[in-house]
């Protein structure tokens, strides 16, 4: 655990960008191999637009990064957060805590305010407007999303008290587990079921993607599944029945041109859910 919390107390970006960049091609090979749903589309076109939005995620995360360092500097110098009001208990504890914590206020939480609050569904819509889920969707947001899941990140900081290295850790398995929900791979039911009591497995995400309500509005967890069950938002649908999109927005013209994507949020809403 100690050469954990070495290792991501002085994390470079390089590495932090070959983690980003390995799961990838980790989850592309293996999605090619064993994939869920053969698809039909141009991989490579498809990856073009996801990777764009990727690079203005990282740009979006590098320019503010100096808030996130501040934030959590701060929390641990002033003792502030939950962590730091806890009594003292083995590490491996407080950073499971911490992690859970984190992935509550930073991805559940954010996740399902922006698929509750109008104004902010209109950028985290575009993340849905992917009709070929694959791994390269999971970075697939809007840069207005992305300043938004950066605030909610920093508000888990504060309340939560992270150390950095910890926001470092917690930061590198959003990541991976992201591009491996979202990835187009094919596992066992048993053992997809089996993992969903945990972790967001691949079906289990992917039923958050099919086109219409109420499964749209479900399963928003990131890494750790509890949350969704927890809140009563775990739903399940056969992955046979599921159809990927929004159905606002399931011409190809809007959902596979990068110029509409980015000026979807300030366009005439389809529907009064999206208004």
């Amino acid at each position: 655990m100690n050469d954990i919390i070495a290792y991501f107390s002085t994390i470079s970006s390089a590495h932090r960008s070959l983690i980003l960049v390995g799961g990838i091609t980790f989850f592309w090979l293996i999605e090619n191999t064993f994939p869920l749903f053969r698809m039909k589309y141009q991989k490579w076109q498809h990856a073009g637009i996801n990777f764009f939005l990727t690079f203005t995620t990282i740009v979006v995360n590098f320019v503010l990064a100096f808030i996130l360092i501040k934030t959590a500097n701060w929390t641990t110098i002033n003792h502030f957060g939950i962590l730091n009001w806890l009594p003292q208990i083995p590490i491996w504890l407080y950073t499971i805590i911490g992690l859970l914590l984190l992935d509550f206020i930073g991805a559940y939480l954010a996740h399902f305010v922006q698929h509750k609050i109008k104004f902010l569904w209109r950028f985290h819509i575009i993340h849905h407007t992917d009709t070929w889920i694959d791994t390269t969707t999971a970075n697939r947001h809007h840069p207005g999303e992305s300043i938004i899941r950066f605030i909610f990140t920093t508000l888990g900081v504060l309340i939560v008290g992270s150390p950095m290295w910890m926001v470092f850790l917690y930061q590198s398995l959003s990541v991976i587990f992201s591009q491996f929900n979202h990835a187009n791979i094919s596992l066992p039911g048993k053992v997809d079921v089996f993992l969903s009591y945990f972790i967001i497995s691949p079906n289990m995400h992917k039923v958050h993607h099919h086109y219409v309500l109420p499964y749209t509005d479900s399963n928003y967890g990131n890494i750790f599944s509890v949350w969704d069950r927890l809140f009563s938002t775990f739903t399940t649908l056969p992955k046979e029945e599921i159809i990927y999109g929004v159905d606002t927005h399931m011409a190809p013209e809007e959902n596979n041109k990068l110029k509409n994507l980015l000026q979807i949020p300030f366009q005439k809403s389809r529907s009064a859910k999206n208004s």
